[in-house]
């Protein structure tokens, strides 16, 4: 069920000149795990902006095209409406985190209390999401006494206790070791479980490779290319783009290996068993 729809996205910050999106058109699935990659002007940060709707009611600027979520075009409703079906999880946790409260639970529940819900569902859903991030033993510690790994996934509660049907997190693991990344990337993995469809702009691409249902590949504002991870990162022309492809790829390249049925590149390594694969040399 299509729960996301862009047509000819395009913006550009004010006073300036360029366009930081440029004509991007797309759709998403309910569930899907979408993984938004690109160099770091691509305009990764600008389109999560977009699809949580702080372009245009945030962020002014030169607007143009339609984001739709749920056929509903953002443009046209007040931003409390787009929270309630679109939630972000900003790169740092720590622009999250409201710093007034002194517990996880207390954070958790700041949300809620803003959308003025009765105490026993407020109760309800924050019990909810402490399980389902797996932070229930932190429950009673302050939000910046934690680890990077803990509070990004304090963060993604606070946010999935409003119970959102879109969940896009902007670069979540970019100050996190590879323990801290590994633990948001499964809990990401969780929430599309659950029916949740998930964008995350990433530039750990062996994760996006990992998980990912599809890849969104952009450059310089523009859309290049929207398809399976194998399909994305089989791309001769992706370094071109500022991205490298998983390690297991760049080998698999090297020695002319691919997939004898859809003639594309291995992304992980379990993808690489000799009656699946032949060489291009063969």
């Amino acid at each position: 069920m299509k729960i996301v729809e862009v047509q000819n996205l395009k913006y550009k910050y004010p006073d300036t000149d360029k366009l930081v999106l440029n004509d991007i058109s797309f759709t998403l699935e309910k569930g899907e795990f979408i993984g938004l990659i690109g160099r770091n002007t691509a305009g990764k940060s600008t389109l999560c902006f977009s699809l949580a709707g702080l372009v245009p009611h945030f962020f002014k600027g030169a607007y143009g095209g339609k984001v739709l979520i749920e056929d509903i075009e953002v443009r046209h409703v007040e931003i409390e409406d787009i929270i309630t079906k679109v939630g972000l999880v900003f790169e740092n946790p720590f622009s999250q985190m409201t710093g007034s409260k002194y517990t996880v639970y207390e954070e958790i529940a700041f949300g809620l209390e803003n959308m003025g819900l009765e105490r026993a569902e407020m109760t309800k859903r924050i019990e909810e999401s402490l399980e389902l991030l797996d932070i229930v033993e932190i429950k009673d510690q302050f939000p910046f006494g934690l680890s990077g790994g803990q509070m990004q996934r304090v963060a993604i509660a606070s946010v999935i206790a409003m119970r959102p049907d879109i969940l896009i997190l902007d670069e979540p693991t970019s100050q996190l070791d590879p323990q801290g990344s590994e633990e948001v990337f499964k809990v990401v993995e969780g929430l599309t479980k659950e029916g949740i469809t998930i964008i995350m702009a990433e530039q750990k691409i062996e994760k996006i490779a990992e998980y990912a249902d599809k890849v969104l590949l952009l450059d310089d504002g523009k859309l290049v290319d929207f398809n399976t991870p194998e399909y994305i990162f089989s791309r001769e022309d992706l370094m071109e783009h500022g991205v490298e492809a998983p390690t297991i790829t760049r080998i698999a390249k090297r020695l002319g290996i691919t997939n004898k049925n859809t003639g594309l590149y291995p992304i992980r390594f379990e993808q690489f068993p000799a009656d699946s694969l032949v060489t291009k040399n063969e």
